[in-house]
């Protein structure tokens, strides 16, 4: 078996050791480090936070070369194990690679674990050594000899499945439940006092039961136990997905606390992230586009389909809080409402398909600027409207079906395993007895916007119109707070605020004459219909601009959805299948 020794060589400096056993190497022994983790879609070069090699067999040194950023070449002498060490240096405290320092440990093996060349198929292993006192380990990882705390060894099938299990090492809280038969565990690092883990457990397990019968029914889910690990921390908001297992990132204030009754917004929002990242257990995990059947570790590995992969995941996130019963259908709307405003507030949904938005992630989501909302449009975001527009539109067919039956047929054909589009409007069309091809076509390869009123409005669900925050009437992106004043961050593509001259890093100093610390205070005493000063800070220059445009005309509203209090009886039939109210 080829295994990794992983240890904590120097917490205060971030350093892990990391020693790789290799039985039988070859005479010239190729080995390389991703340069990507699957789920996260860009090139992150991990290679680079590697130092410090030694390798041998036995007491002979073996001369290693590098042959590229992220490859090695070991020439080595017959076949006695070649035993290689390094260091990785690992601060990043996201969910994507490796983090280390006094209190805690994070890592993916994306992070730290050298791809054998040739030998992927082979068992992996993972040796946990030299932790801090005290310290746990949590994983979904099969192990093989551990003790109560989760030191010890552990292994996988396959180099795939080595780094697709993560670990939370430390000192964290633990907590752990039983949904459909399945055992589940949920670790968090980093709470406050007063946190309340068995709300947060009886929470989870809805959704997870919720999830479940949503793809088996009563059966069992595809994995045999499951991890939740979340990192809690000041400020932050993340989550990846693994097989069995997913790592999140919240802020402490987002997580409930004991004798809190209400349901804040910031827990609503983690919640629907736990929702999100294990139904991408099924829709991603397993079920997936068919240009990732086989994961290429090398380089970027493009598909057009993260649309229906990220996008129905992120409708049905929130679809599922309400089934769960954690949310009503009100604040399901609510939370609609928010996406379709910020896809109707981003100029670049006129500019890309969320076809070209999933093939691009590799150099424009995941490489977000000022520009950005001019130029792109999310495929999480305007995804899920897809989802939603085409759940409706299929409800609607009078042929009773609905999105729900055209996932499940779609984990049926594949058995779970990869799909085309070409299988997602099969689906579809059998779902709804006709074929889906011109929605398709409009909706995900086209940039016009979706007919989401005419198909809300026949669930029952009315719309309404009303008028936009100051700084998104100008066509502006901004930070404001009483102390930092209000700094541009970015300006949208064809407006007030473009024609008047402001760019992204102005300070908004003053409209009309008067000191503004957030843009609304100037509704006070701007009129609606008139021109405006502005005064900006431009680096270290101060400047006078003319807006020069009334701004009631500017793209300057917000929609808000509602349950319609009187919808005609087949809107409101529709609506009680849907929402279930």
């Amino acid at each position: 078996m080829i295994t990794y020794r992983i240890a904590v060589a120097d917490a205060n400096a971030h350093l892990y050791r990391v020693t790789l056993k290799l039985p039988r190497p070859a005479a010239e022994q190729r080995l390389s480090l991703p340069v990507w983790i699957p789920g996260s879609y860009m090139v992150r070069e991990f290679a680079r936070h590697l130092s410090g090699f030694e390798a041998k067999q036995g007491t002979r040194t073996v001369a290693l070369q590098q042959l590229d950023k992220t490859s090695w070449l070991a020439r080595c002498e017959g076949t006695a194990t070649l035993e290689l060490s390094y260091l990785v240096y690992a601060f990043d405290t996201s969910v994507r690679a490796a983090f280390l320092n006094s209190e805690r440990g994070f890592f993916n093996g994306t992070s730290l674990c050298l791809r054998v060349e040739g030998r992927e198929s082979e068992p992996h292993g993972i040796e946990l050594a030299a932790l801090p006192r005290g310290w746990q380990a949590a994983t979904a990882m099969r192990a093989v000899q551990v003790d109560a705390n989760g030191r010890g060894s552990y292994e996988a099938d396959d180099y795939d499945e080595l780094v697709d299990h993560p670990f939370e090492l430390g000192r964290f809280w633990r907590g752990s439940f039983v949904a459909n038969g399945v055992p589940h565990e949920f670790v968090v690092a980093g709470a406050w006092p007063g946190f309340d883990g068995e709300r947060l457990l009886a929470d989870s397990k809805r959704i997870c039961e919720a999830e479940i019968e949503f793809w088996h029914g009563k059966k069992k889910p595809p994995f045999e136990r499951y991890v939740f690990m979340l990192n809690a921390v000041d400020d932050g908001y993340g989550g990846l997905e693994h097989r069995a297992s997913t790592a999140l990132i919240a802020a402490r204030r987002d997580l409930p606390r004991a004798n809190q009754k209400e349901l804040s917004d910031g827990y609503v929002t983690l919640l629907g992230l736990i929702s999100h990242e294990y139904f991408h257990t099924w829709n991603v995990k397993r079920l997936k586009p068919s240009e990732l059947a086989r994961i290429d570790y090398t380089r970027e590995n493009h598909t057009e389909l993260l649309w229906f992969f990220e996008g129905f995941t992120s409708y049905y996130d929130d679809l599922l809080l309400l089934r769960a019963g954690l949310i009503d259908a009100p604040r399901y709307l609510k939370l609609v409402a928010k996406t379709i405003n910020g896809v109707l507030g981003a100029p670049g949904r006129q500019v890309q398909s969320v076809a070209q938005s999933s093939f691009d992630a590799w150099t424009k989501y995941y490489r977000q600027d000022e520009n950005t909302p001019n130029s792109t449009v999310s495929y999480y975001t305007k995804g899920s409207l897809v989802a939603l527009a085409l759940d409706l539109t299929v409800r609607s067919a009078g042929h009773h079906g609905s999105l729900d039956d055209v996932m499940r047929a779609l984990w049926s054909h594949s058995a779970g395993g990869p799909i085309t589009q070409a299988d997602i409007a099969q689906a579809l069309q059998h779902a709804a007895g006709r074929s889906l091809q011109r929605e398709i076509g409009q909706w995900v390869h086209g940039r016009e916007d979706l007919p989401l009123t005419p198909l809300l409005e026949a669930f029952g669900v009315a719309t309404k119109s009303e008028a936009a925050p100051f700084a998104q009437r100008l066509g502006l992106r901004v930070s404001e707070g009483a102390l930092t004043g209000v700094q541009v961050k970015s300006v949208l593509r064809g407006s007030a605020a473009e024609r008047a001259g402001l760019s992204p890093g102005d300070e908004l100093l003053a409209v009309n004459g008067w000191r503004v610390r957030r843009m609304d205070d100037a509704l006070q005493w701007l009129a609606p219909q008139a021109a405006a000063e502005l005064l900006v800070v431009r680096d270290g220059r101060v400047l006078t601009l003319q807006l020069d445009t009334a701004l009631h005309a500017e793209a300057g509203s917000t929609y808000t959805l509602s349950l319609a209090d009187k919808p005609a009886g087949a809107a409101l039939a529709q609506r009680r299948a849907w929402l279930g109210v």
